[in-house]
């Protein structure tokens, strides 16, 4: 989603906004891992914190500016290409992948797939290891039959570097936990005319956040996750 070389669909969503303020851009690196943001947001090393869950008590959100959801990756040939959902029967004894205490395993608990799942770290230094990637380079090796993964992260990795592959948006699972999210910038406790800057530009500028987006290979769905939201709805 971000890159130091600025290749991330997140950087260019932060050099558009930062066009848009008339500022520089500068990044502050860190691990997303305990104290992310108490050593980040919180110590004054950054303004804003791109990527943020709606509703997180650490940060003060923005309005969203994406809804996404987790998605089934599978080969496009594979039998489980018609596959919309985590009950479906087709699933039942497959090998699938899935970020361990991710929403999706709490479903994939419910329909009998935990046994024989293969389970990736959650919480990792990103700079050194990445359980999607690693994922997406099992399922191509034929090590899992298919892969439940956050789709902003899923979809563009998906796009660029395994052509062979189909990204499933799971927009079909009705009990709890809700596998869509609202994705707003965060900024620190408070600061109110920041936040309401933000917004403003974020409403203003949605249509161009919305083609960065579709461009990378993130799936949008709509507000309350029942449907893709195609570009420029």
């Amino acid at each position: 989603m971000s890159m130091e070389d600025g290749s991330g669909y997140e950087n260019a969503l932060a050099e558009l906004i930062a066009s848009k303020l008339e500022l520089p851009v500068r990044y502050e690196w860190y691990p997303m891992a305990t104290g992310f943001i108490r050593n980040t947001l919180k110590a004054g090393k950054c303004d804003v914190v791109m990527g943020y869950a709606q509703g997180h008590e650490l940060v003060l959100n923005t309005n969203h500016y994406m809804v996404s959801t987790y998605v089934l990756v599978v080969p496009e040939e594979s039998a489980l290409a018609g596959v919309t959902q985590l009950s479906d029967p087709r699933l039942e004894g497959r090998v699938l992948g899935v970020v361990a205490g991710s929403p999706p395993a709490n479903h994939m608990a419910r329909y009998g797939l935990i046994g024989k799942a293969k389970p990736y770290q959650l919480v990792v230094d990103r700079r050194y290891d990445s359980p999607t990637v690693n994922m997406l380079n099992d399922l191509d090796a034929g090590e899992i039959e298919a892969a439940v993964i956050w789709g902003p992260i899923g979809g563009p990795l998906v796009k660029r570097d395994h052509p062979g592959l189909k990204v499933i948006p799971l927009l079909k699972e009705a009990e709890f936990p809700k596998l869509f999210y609202r994705i707003t910038m965060g900024v620190r406790q408070g600061e109110k005319v920041w936040q309401r800057k933000l917004n403003s530009l974020i409403r203003r500028n949605q249509g161009e956040i919305d083609a960065i987006l579709a461009e990378a290979g993130v799936p949008l769905v709509t507000d309350m996750g029942d449907g893709l939201r195609e570009v420029g709805q």
